[in-house]
């Protein structure tokens, strides 16, 4: 937890029930990645790639994603509570 891993290039990492709650992933490439079931409560996740990621039962709660791209993410049963979704590509964003 509290990991920084801000412009990172993760594209495709299986990430299946990490615990990232409270991480720093600014600007990280995330594209493909496998994150489901992860913890990502409190993440900072501003203009990071999610393109295609699984983030199905994942748990961002309050997490960021501020110019996140989304298109095609499967967030299918995602906890989203209190997350900030002025994020892109994707019908959640605001």
């Amino acid at each position: 937890t509290g990991v920084d891993l801000s412009n990172k290039d993760l594209t495709g990492t299986i990430l299946t029930g990490a615990n990232l709650s409270n991480a720093k992933l600014l600007d990280v490439n995330l594209a493909g990645a496998n994150l489901q079931n992860a913890d990502l409560r409190h993440t900072l996740l501003a203009n990071a790639n999610l393109l295609n990621a699984i983030l199905t039962d994942a748990n961002l709660s309050n997490a960021v994603l501020s110019g996140a791209i989304l298109s095609g993410a499967n967030i299918e049963n995602a906890i989203l509570t209190n997350a900030i979704l002025n994020c892109v590509g994707h019908p959640i964003c605001a």
